[in-house]
């Protein structure tokens, strides 16, 4: 019953891809998910060469007995970020190892497109509103991930995003008339059998899941932090740009930054202009809360379906639990 596009295309057991998450999605989280049988994308973000070096021969080695799974396993990158230093993505375009998919985010893929599609690497473009959708068509994507608020980490801002229960529904649509073979992924809240079942019924072809596997055992995310998500629910979260100016990242003002709404983050919301103009104060505040485990000050990473989270199972675990759920759901 989940067998589709997407799942035949990658030769997966299921229509799941792990989102590319900065400082989680490291080669452990990676080579689990595509040892279970969905696609694992390593969190490339930022393009920190000597980190996805690392954390890519990591998930080589832990994949070396298992062609099946070397099939399933790519990376993701921070667009905007490769217009700044794309050399993380040129070092893995030169290695032996054909990437199953390169998955970016957050900015124009066309300047990278021609060289990817140089290595027949399939291009997945992540996109949060319809009008970016033609930019990534062009740029030849084989698969469209639609992004709701709803997700941890970085999105588009509030005024500007879209739910991800209408925005996906209007990108199949989309879809169907301009370029039908172009495969479509849900993302934005999802982190159950539910979420896989109603994406498929909204004319996805499958889901990114972040959050939830954010708080698996191979995630490089802290158990301190797991410890304080598991406590939360979603209305904890907060979408700002609060924490990335706490942790000094510049990124357009268009997407920001979604996380648990701690204390830190509650005392400057009401003063977000006076934060902008004289950050530092606040910035050593966080980077001692970071250095404590304080997550009075320091982010957890997380999006709104936190309140989803009750356990710290292993990938493959968590897979075949969301695997079963959607299944029954749509056997119904």
């Amino acid at each position: 019953m989940l067998t589709t596009r997407f799942s035949t295309c990658f030769g997966l057991h299921s229509p799941i891809a792990l989102a590319p998450m900065a400082m989680a999605s490291g080669g452990a989280l990676t080579a689990a998910c595509a040892d279970a049988g969905t696609l694992g994308l390593l969190g490339g973000g930022y393009g920190d060469l000597v980190w996805v070096q690392k954390e890519h021969a990591l998930a080589l080695s832990l994949l070396q007995q298992r062609s099946g799974a070397l099939s399933r396993f790519g990376c993701g990158f921070i667009t905007w970020r490769l217009d700044e230093d794309a050399s993380a993505l040129d070092w893995l375009l030169d290695q032996p190892h054909t990437p199953a998919a390169l998955m970016l985010s957050f900015g124009d893929p066309r300047p990278y497109a021609a060289r990817i599609a140089q290595r027949g690497i399939p291009l997945i473009c992540q996109i949060q509103r319809t009008q970016q959708l033609s930019e990534c068509l062009e740029a030849g994507a084989s698969v469209i991930v639609a992004q709701g608020i709803e997700a941890g980490g970085h999105g588009m801002n509030s005024m500007d995003g879209r739910s991800t229960f209408s925005l996906v529904p209007e990108i199949a649509d989309l879809l169907q008339q301009q370029s039908p073979s172009t495969l479509l992924l849900a993302a934005g809240g999802i982190a159950d059998g539910r979420g896989l079942a109603a994406a498929l019924m909204l004319g996805a072809d499958g889901v990114l899941i972040g959050t939830r596997f954010w708080a698996t055992r191979e995630s490089l995310a802290s158990q301190a932090a797991v410890n304080e998500a598991l406590n939360a629910n979603g209305d904890d979260t907060a979408r700002s740009i609060i924490f990335d100016i706490l942790r000094r990242k510049n990124w357009p003002p268009v997407f920001n930054f979604r996380a648990l709404r701690n204390q830190l983050h509650q005392q400057w919301e009401p003063r977000i202009p006076e934060l902008i103009c004289s950050p530092e104060p606040a910035q050593r505040a966080y980077d001692a809360g970071v250095a404590a485990a304080d997550f009075t000050r320091a982010h957890v990473t997380v999006g709104e379906a936190v309140g989803l989270l009750h356990d710290y199972p292993g990938a493959a675990e968590l897979i075949a639990r969301i695997h079963q759920q959607a299944t029954t759901l749509m056997l119904r």
